[in-house]
């Protein structure tokens, strides 16, 4: 652990809301080692000699080919980034796994799928909560591609809900076995799986159990069909069932009853890396749509010219930076967290468990905002190729469907959105987080009489930086009244916590931008940033105007009279720029730079 991780204070999950974050103790893609430099266009040049090329097969629902892939990946190393050098794996830290994972999903949905469901819950659960023997003797099949993974958690009526599969594990009468029966579905990697990770429940336990089951078709095991689906056509994804198959007692994952908390961890993981693996392609989505946009020619002009598809070409850019940069300092944190722990004594796999856990906030938040940008992103590149945009001959069409599914995985976004909330007040309730303090500080605030004074706001993005704190103010004023009006009901009031969580994403994203482009300011002076600036900065305005909607509509549902009249007047107040930022000057000059440069260049 470096020095500079053990002198700097760590934000604890959530904390981003009520402490103030100091630029230069972010890490962004511009931090990036050699090493994972190297690790990186290592990836990307393997993309784009495996994978790019082969678009319209992946489209033709070629499962081989993606094995085919995969194993590739795996010679290569790209499976067993965050697996122990002890099981064949690279040992590397957190903020490699996630770039690996970034990198390697932007070409297509379904190697994207692939390497998800192996490397993340096909893999990482037998990693954090396996016995020694077990993961000697599976890990490195999976690390090296020899053998893949897969997760058996889904059912046909347990979907978020997960802890009411009905699959059940009954032990045998000598105790040496038990015997699966259930049917799962929606199970990535299902058509070349050699493992399974599934979830069963034992008698009437309360929670269900994990275990590790080896494909064997002589052992009860049958598939379904390749499932129709709109996109990630050709990731293997079938119905398991199991029917009597007999799994060794020896290979329990952890504990009995452990299995939904094995689920929900694996989830955290799952929501950061799946971010992860929507940035690479609005890169490649953007790249695509400038590029078309300077050869279109329309009216004797570059459709790039015109002022309607720059605005697109700014926003699609603008979104894959950001949520670049928000991944990316999260993953920072998570990693910077594991090796205090690890410092301090915890084993790896304990240190891994509690820093997700510690960030599930932020994985939430992540997750919604980079799965909904890339659907946006892939909707505006068909509009920018027009017509051809929707024939299956271009790439747009296929970047669409793919991306559809992102939405879905890994919770819904309706889930995550809830969840963001709902733990945030969890860890308030449990002294983690002092939400408490500061939302009592801001209901003074609002019944003060308020400055009249012109701050200074010469300094580079210091009015930027001063309108994040107002927007935290926001949430603490509308999160802070709804848990005093309703208390632990407050989770029975869905539509309230979908507001309050927009408000929640948009704070972290903006101000994970700001402090990005803050960062690189001061070390590389201000021109040299100026493109970076201008997309915080546009990020920032559409922020704004998407946390006053979402907090109006929180205030004028819960509360009325004098408290919703001096609610709606703070966040007037809270919202408010000294400096409008031109909107369209910045727009246009993010747009020219991409298509002067011809690529997506950030």
């Amino acid at each position: 652990m470096s020095t500079e991780t053990e002198n700097k204070e760590i934000l604890r999950g959530g904390q981003f809301l009520v402490k103030d974050t100091d630029c230069n103790e972010i890490f962004t893609p511009e931090d990036f080692t050699e090493e994972q430099q190297m690790m990186k266009d290592s990836v990307m040049e393997f993309v784009d000699r495996e994978i790019w090329p082969n678009k319209e097969e992946f489209e033709k629902k070629n499962y081989a080919l993606t094995e085919e892939i995969m194993r590739k990946a795996g010679e290569l190393g790209f499976l067993g980034v965050a697996v122990p050098e002890e099981f064949e794996g690279l040992g590397m830290g957190f903020v490699s796994t996630m770039l690996v994972c970034d990198y390697i999903s932007g070409a297509t949905g379904s190697i994207a799928t692939a390497f998800g469901a192996h490397t993340g819950i096909g893999t990482m659960p037998i990693l954090l909560y396996g016995t020694e023997k077990q993961k000697k003797k599976y890990i490195p099949k999976l690390a090296t591609g020899e053998w893949f993974g897969a997760y058996c958690l889904t059912e046909p009526d347990a979907g978020s809900d997960a802890n009411s599969g009905k699959t059940k594990a009954v032990l045998s009468e000598d105790g040496k076995s038990y015997k699966i029966s259930g049917q799962k579905m929606w199970i990535s990697n299902a058509g070349f799986a050699n493992l399974f990770v599934v979830f069963a429940r034992i008698e009437d336990d309360k929670n269900i159990t994990g275990f590790i089951v080896e494909n064997d078709p002589e052992n009860g095991i049958t598939f379904g069909e390749e499932e129709k689906k709109l996109g990630i056509h050709a990731s293997s994804t079938r119905q398991v069932f199991f029917n009597e198959t007999v799994v060794p007692v020896e290979n329990m994952l952890s504990e009995r009853g452990n299995g939904f908390k094995i689920a929900m961890n694996a989830l955290n993981v799952g929501r950061i890396k799946l971010a992860a693996a929507s940035l690479d392609a609005q890169r490649r989505v953007t790249d695509l749509a400038t590029k078309y946009a300077n050869d279109r020619v329309q009216f004797k002009t570059p459709i790039a010219k015109f002022g309607a598809i720059k605005a697109k070409l700014a926003n699609m850019a603008t979104s894959a930076w950001v949520g670049e940069s928000a991944s990316y300092r999260a993953a920072k944190n998570i990693q910077d967290r594991i090796d205090i722990r690890v410092a301090n004594g915890e084993s790896h796999e304990a240190a891994e468990l509690k820093s997700f856990e510690e960030y599930a906030i932020e994985c939430s938040i992540l997750k919604v905002a980079c799965s909904e940008d890339i659907q946006n992103c892939s909707d505006e590149g068909i509009q920018i190729y027009g017509g051809m945009g929707f024939s299956a001959d271009t790439p747009m069409e296929s970047a669409w469907r793919d991306a559809r599914i992102a939405r879905i995985y890994e919770g819904t976004n309706e889930i995550n959105r809830m969840l963001s909330v709902g733990m945030l007040v969890k860890k308030a309730m449990k002294g983690h987080v002092d939400l408490l303090g500061p939302a009592m500080k801001v209901a003074d605030e609002l019944t003060g009489i308020p400055s009249m004074e012109t701050p200074d706001y010469s300094e580079t993005l210091s009015e930027e930086k001063a309108m994040i704190a107002k927007l935290k103010k926001v949430f603490l004023m509308v999160a802070g009244s709804a848990v005093q009006k309703f208390g632990p009901q407050l989770e029975e009031h869905q539509q309230l916590l979908l507001a309050a969580s927009d408000i929640l994403i948009e704070v972290y994203m903006a101000e994970s931008a700001i402090l990005r482009a803050e960062k690189n300011a001061k070390k590389n002076g201000a021109e040299s940033q100026k493109y970076e600036i201008a997309m915080a900065k546009l990020y920032l305005y559409n922020a704004v105007d998407t946390i006053t909607m979402k907090a109006k509509e929180g205030i004028v549902s819960f509360a009325e009279g004098d408290e919703q009249r001096m609610m709606l007047m703070g966040l007037k107040r809270f919202t408010k720029y000294h400096n409008q930022p031109n909107v369209v000057e910045l727009r246009t000059m993010i747009a020219e730079k991409l298509t002067a440069e011809n690529k997506y260049c950030f």
